[in-house]
């Protein structure tokens, strides 16, 4: 399955923005879990987001985004500016949006029994996982799709990791693989991924993500899971 095109339906997007929350006070809608990740241990620290949306609102808020910042090219949160990226997830909240971000940091990852380095693999897997197990309890059989990046490793072992996931989600929903360019979602999820990166390997913009994140974190529409040991 492909991730929600960026295409439009000819409603303008300010009125799927008044409508975004409405889901929220209404009847359950089918929700879906956007994933992709942001830096490695060579860079300090992986960060796993899952975001939690509908595919109206991610690709409500996508295009509110490129129509007010003339965003040209694929949403990246190591592209855009502090300014972009507070908006983004402003929007990102008012539209019922919320997310689980796995973060492994290389200094207080303990070293495996065997004593050999954790692969970039076993990493990215174990940090996938804590973040989708992390929302099944809370969906309520609401959830019916979880979207994971194709573009980090070769499409047979990431094959792989989507049926590690397939299996976890039983008969609750369905996990694909997506292209980044074309999912709205796992664009949005990537922007929360990188702005936890930031924060956790000290980056010179992370003070200013950290103002931006943090009235997120206090209302709990970004949770933070610490992965301190690998499976």
């Amino acid at each position: 399955m492909q991730g929600p095109s960026n295409e439009q339906d000819g409603t303008p997007a300010s009125a799927h923005l008044d409508g975004m929350v409405q889901w929220l006070g209404g009847p359950l809608r089918a929700m879906t879990i956007y994933c992709d990740e942001s830096g490695g241990l060579n860079a300090g620290a992986m960060t796993f987001a899952a975001a939690m949306i509908t595919p109206e609102a991610a690709a409500a808020v996508h295009a509110r985004f490129r129509a007010v910042t003339g965003l040209r090219g694929e949403l990246k949160g190591s592209r855009i500016s502090l300014t972009e990226r507070a908006y983004l997830l402003e929007l990102f909240e008012r539209a019922g949006g919320r997310a689980w971000v796995a973060v492994a940091k290389r200094e207080k990852l303990a070293p495996p029994v065997d004593g050999k380095p954790p692969s970039d693999l076993a990493l990215y897997t174990a940090l996938l996982d804590l973040a989708v197990s992390r929302w099944l309890p809370e969906t309520g059989g609401v959830c019916t799709d979880v979207v994971i990046d194709d573009g980090r490793y070769d499409p047979l072992i990431l094959a792989g990791v989507r049926e590690t996931i397939q299996t976890g989600l039983s008969g609750w929903g369905r996990a694909s693989l997506a292209d980044s360019r074309r999912s709205d979602g796992v664009q949005i999820a990537d922007v929360i991924a990188n702005s936890l990166f930031n924060i956790e390997i000290g980056s010179p913009r992370a003070h200013r993500i950290g103002v931006i994140i943090e009235p997120l974190i206090a209302s709990r529409v970004i949770r933070v899971a610490e992965l301190t040991r690998l499976p």
